[in-house]
């Protein structure tokens, strides 16, 4: 069983090209490695991989190659569409086999998201029969409880995990403090994976996973009241009693037929996604601290079909080709109590979007074998989004890959990419209903955004040319080292931010943005030890806004149409770095990230810069060891030790100013963690 299965695994890696791309990738044995394991959420095990930047919870997790969310997450080789949250915080680590990023000039198979792309390919029970549950926890309340089981039965091959975790620190403190106040959360995931051979040449496999998520938001302690004058409400308010929480849930569903013919394979999947969001405020509170108390919804269901396959044509040409089709059914509804503008008086606002949105795309290309040490891969794209914008593109993509001699790889290529917006987070907005409010608008007052006023824009899918090129070198047997360098021109360049209490995104485009960096990495593994090193060096800039305006102020605005600024996320070098040394059983690991900081605001005399400055550059070190016991019970037992920021380095992810940065965040402080884990 376990063999007939990863024929098609394999089969189905010819459906999916990466010639050309850039790829990290870290194996189960590499995120077993990791200090936390399997503990280690997604978003910190992609710390890991070159180029990628941490950030707060509300503002994206991460950063690929300093872009603002526009990652794809694939499972087995189908897209799973983001959700109104992002996929960064609803998938586990524990299902994963194998896990990927593949960045750079991406074949023409891959369309939307394109800075980066999360390969995954999910464990398998036949290859690991049987199951396991374990119990972890530690500082701040952490308690996370999981269980997983696979196996499998004549021609059918099934593994299932879930997990429940609770801790007082679920959203990145706002505060330096050692606790945080109000930030208890609560979070259940699970997931499943079936597959069966109907026959020697066909294979039909379910993915389903669910996501239920609880937030307290943290508070600030000590803040002073804004608005102290309002009809009814009291005169002070003690902002570390402030109560506001957010529920999250997602639900997704892939169902694929993959299928072997004669020189040939082809992979076609019907996927669903339902993600729901709903923000409650402090109505009291909110209202007396920033003017406004927003109950926040937005929903999401999505349904596609997505088709690939290959075809052999010789041994120097092999064509792939390829559609995608989703329909997503959007709402977005905000209730609002704002105060008006004689400061004691309050207006109620309602406001509500819908939308029923298209993306299609279609794709073909060549592999061609030019010789045994050259490929050539040409592909064309054509993407058609109807969504709050209708807009379409055809995107040419080119790569090469050399292997001169072995352990040496060049690659260079060039993409075209279209990029459609979030189309929860870009829909049009009711500005005119907060005139008279201090809610109003400092640049579309008296309009409906991007309905009937020229100033205020609908957000626009971005476009941009991407040129990468990069080599890895096998020093000697165990050492490999790369560079990769890129340079990305936008056009409607896509950013998002979090404008209010609510943990959620809204869209806007800069007219023009640039992006470049280089990137080093470097691994080592002989024997028991393995070690890694990422160094990165990047910057995205934009300029003049000209979407969704009425979320700025106008002499942000004024500023920005004039002078080329570094976007929010934009970290200038970015490191990372890790040790593991397997003895006798015993693995000891160590891992660490720096960074030189995300940007905020710079006051002058002569007036603000946005994003003119970064916060203080930090280190974070952590360290781990586990050790399996095998003669405790019939199957083996680890038990494991954990520290989390070992030198209880005290920084800031963000400090509350900046385009469209709401609150501080402050990364985790030092944190003991222990874990047992039984086989059975």
């Amino acid at each position: 069983m376990a063999i007939k299965n990863d024929a098609f695994n394999e089969a189905r890696k010819e459906i999916f090209t990466q010639v050309g791309t850039n790829s990290y990738s870290l194996g189960e044995d590499a995120i077993q490695a990791l200090p936390q394991g399997t503990e280690t959420p997604l978003s910190k095990a992609l710390l890991q991989a070159p180029g990628v930047t941490q950030d707060s919870a509300a503002s994206g997790q991460i950063h690929v190659r300093n872009e603002h969310a526009n990652l794809q997450y694939r499972i087995n080789g189908i897209l799973l569409p983001d959700g109104v949250s992002g996929f960064g915080d609803v998938l586990e680590t524990s299902f994963i086999s194998r896990l990927s990023l593949v960045t750079g000039a991406l074949p023409a198979e891959y369309g939307l998201h394109t800075s980066g792309l999360i390969d995954i390919t999910t464990r398998a029970g036949a290859q690991e029969p049987g199951g396991t549950i374990s119990s972890y926890g530690g500082s701040r309340g952490t308690f996370t409880q999981g269980l997983e089981y696979g196996g499998s039965s004549g021609p059918v091959d099934y593994f299932f995990t879930g997990r429940y975790l609770t801790n007082d620190e679920g959203i990145e403190n706002p505060t330096s403090s050692w606790d945080a106040i109000h930030d208890h959360t609560d979070l259940g995931r699970g997931f499943g994976y079936v597959s069966a051979l109907l026959d020697d040449s066909t294979r039909l496999s379910w993915i389903s996973g669910v996501s239920v998520q609880n937030f307290q938001i943290p508070n600030t302690p000590g803040l002073s009241p804004a608005f102290t004058t309002i009809a009814g409400l009291p005169s002070y308010f003690d902002s570390s009693l402030l109560n506001e929480h957010q529920f999250e849930q997602n639900y997704y569903d892939v169902i694929a037929l993959q299928r072997k013919i004669e020189n040939g394979d082809y992979q076609i999947a019907y996927f669903s996604r339902y993600s729901d969001l709903h923000f409650h405020p402090d109505d009291v509170g909110d209202l007396i601290f920033n003017g406004i108390a927003s109950d926040v919804q937005r929903r999401s269901f999505l349904n596609g079909i997505q088709g690939d396959g290959s075809y052999r044509l010789n041994a120097f040409n092999t064509l792939r080709a390829g559609f995608s089709v989703s329909g997503e059914q959007t709402k977005a509804i905000s209730d609002s109590s704002v105060v008006e503008d004689d400061l004691t008086s309050l207006k109620a606002v309602s406001d509500e979007t819908s939308k029923l949105g298209w993306l299609i795309g279609i794709y073909a290309q060549d592999e061609i074998r030019l010789t045994n040490q050259l490929t050539l891969n040409v592909g064309l794209r054509f993407d058609q989004m109807y969504e709050y914008v209708d807009a379409n593109q055809w995107s040419p993509r080119v790569s090469l890959e050399y292997r001169p001699f072995d352990g040496t790889t060049l690659h260079a290529g060039y993409a075209r990419y279209f990029t459609p917006p979030p189309q929860v987070a870009a829909g049009p907005t009711n500005v005119a209903a907060f005139d008279g409010t201090v809610q109003q608008s400092e640049t579309c007052g008296g309009k409906v955004a991007g309905v009937n006023d020229t100033i205020c824009g609908l957000v626009q899918p971005e476009r941009s040319h991407y040129f990468d090129a990069g080599i890895t070198q096998r020093i000697f047997p165990g050492l490999d080292i790369g560079v990769d360098a890129y340079y990305k021109i936008a056009r409607d360049l896509l950013d998002d931010g979090q404008f209010g209490a609510a943990l959620v995104l809204d869209a806007f485009n800069y007219e023009t943005g640039i992006n470049r960096g280089i990137e080093f990495k470097a691994n080592y593994k002989w024997d028991n030890f393995t070690a890694y090193g990422n160094v990165a060096v990047a910057d995205q800039k934009g300029k003049n806004i000209v979407s969704n305006q009425y979320l700025f102020s106008a002499d942000d605005l004024d500023y920005i149409a004039h002078h080329f600024i570094y976007t929010d996320h934009t970290q200038f070098i970015t490191v990372s770095a890790g040790v593991s040394y397997l003895w006798e059983g015993t693995r000891f690991s160590a891992d660490m990230i720096y960074g030189s900081g995300l940007r905020t605001d710079l006051d002058t005399t002569e007036g603000t810069v946005p994003n003119g400055a970064s916060v203080p550059a930090y280190t974070q070190v952590n360290l781990g060891v586990s050790h399996e016991f095998t003669n405790w019970f019939a199957k083996p037992t680890t038990v494991r030790f954990d520290v989390v920021n070992v030198f209880d380095q005290v920084y800031q992810i963000r400090n509350g100013s900046g385009i469209g940065v709401f609150a501080p965040q402050y990364g985790p402080r030092l944190g003991f963690f222990a874990g047992l884990s039984q086989r059975f």
